[in-house]
């Protein structure tokens, strides 16, 4: 069965977990302890109010959070409510998924990617390049059914990645290839070998996020078959 929006959007909050969730005076709230938009912003269960607003904003003060909403789709009132308030749209992201067979119809070559946890040093070192530090590897962590991915290229480490399983979807996070070995299909091969694990935890859909001006994601998950399924944006006061 072809999973829903909802369902993806399930599998990115299961795999890519806050610390903690709650429901607040109309919203959902999330404290990501430092590890960034998706895990700390607030999203709206239905139509709110602007008290309610009010009342997020204050709670995510409260626990040291920049006040900040992600908008799915779903909820186009909060949408302009929070535009009338001064609120910017921030990180339009594309949701992208396929059937994960779409990935594991290729075998991959020899010493070139494999699934290890817990991460490598070197892994750590590679993630950190593009500013994930011990704040979302701890988030990596906070994941049930989970791997990180090493590539290898040209003898030298190429890349890492995380992925993680929720009800049938395997989602790649984290994805960050050494500038030096870019443009080589080292991106290619991690996404296969997250596919190939996770067809083997049982998923049988592959998904992933990239920011709309990511020009090079996009490029390579549209290159490997990947269909925009959904999209949302977050919403923040500017500085």
């Amino acid at each position: 069965m072809t999973p829903s929006l909802a369902d993806y959007f399930a599998a990115s909050e299961a795999t890519w977990p806050t610390a903690r969730i709650w429901e607040q005076d109309g919203f959902k709230l999330r404290d990501g302890q430092g590890g960034g938009q998706r895990v700390s912003a607030a999203t709206a269960l239905g139509t709110v109010t602007d008290a309610q607003i009010t009342a997020a904003e204050n709670a995510m003060q409260a626990i040291g959070q920049r006040p900040l909403f992600c908008e799915r789709g779903d909820t186009p009132q909060l949408d302009q409510a929070l535009a009338a308030r001064g609120y910017v749209v921030k990180d339009p992201i594309t949701l992208y998924a396929l059937p994960i067979e779409d990935l594991t119809n290729v075998i991959i070559p020899p010493v070139t990617a494999f699934c290890i946890w817990e991460p490598l040093a070197i892994m750590k070192e590679i993630w950190a390049t593009d500013g994930i530090g011990q704040a979302r590897r701890d988030v990596m962590a906070r994941a049930a059914c989970k791997t990180g991915v090493l590539a290898r290229w040209n003898e030298k480490p190429g890349g890492a990645a995380f992925a993680a399983v929720h009800a049938g979807i395997c989602m790649v996070h984290g994805l960050v290839v050494l500038p030096h070995q870019r443009r080589q299909g080292v991106a290619e091969w991690m996404m296969r070998r997250a596919a190939y694990w996770g067809q083997a935890q049982g998923a049988t859909h592959m998904s992933v996020i990239c920011l709309e001006d990511n020009v090079a994601g996009n490029t390579l998950y549209r290159a490997l078959g990947f269909e925009a399924v959904g999209r949302y944006h977050y919403r923040i006061l500017p500085d």
